[in-house]
Formats: C-alpha cells, structure tokens, sequence
C-alpha cells in the first residue's frame, strides 16, 4: 500500500482549470480598469463561483503554476453576454 498523496500532489481536473482560466480573466479584465482584489473578487467573482476570498488568491496563484492553463478551451461564459449588453 503506497503513501497517501496529499490534496496538492493531486491531479486536477480539467473543470479546476477551465475554473482558473476564467477566475483569471476577470480578474485581468477588471484590474486594467483599476479595481482592488478584493473588490474585484466581491463585486465580479463571487456572485458568479461563490468562492471565498482565500480560494480567489488560490486561484489567481494556481495560474502561475500550471503550464497548460491557457490551453483550456475558451468555452464561453457568462461575462462574453454581459460585454454585448453593454454595446
């Protein structure tokens, strides 16, 4: 029976990374115009994931250790309507 692997040696699934990508272009869309983290994670990504602040940060930093996070498909999402609205 080998060793247990802990929840960071863990593989992640392709939902965790599309996850990421997305968390990341919002906070890359609205960071140009000036907003703080945490305004940015109250006002745009909580409504939307329901996740705490902390795993926010988790994820912006979780960007920089995966290779293959802009590979993940650009599956559309709810902020590609909410810019045509705005038009």
């Amino acid at each position: 029976m080998g060793r247990r692997r802990t929840w960071k040696e863990r593989s992640r699934g392709s939902s965790y990374r599309l996850r990421v990508a997305q968390v990341n272009e919002i906070y890359r869309r609205y960071s140009a115009q000036g907003l703080s983290n945490r305004e940015i994670w109250h006002r745009h990504v909580y409504p939307v994931y329901g996740i705490c602040e902390r795993t926010f940060y988790n994820l912006l930093k979780a960007s920089s250790e995966q290779e293959d996070a802009s590979a993940v498909c650009r599956a559309p999402s709810i902020f590609d309507i909410l810019e045509d609205d705005k038009e």
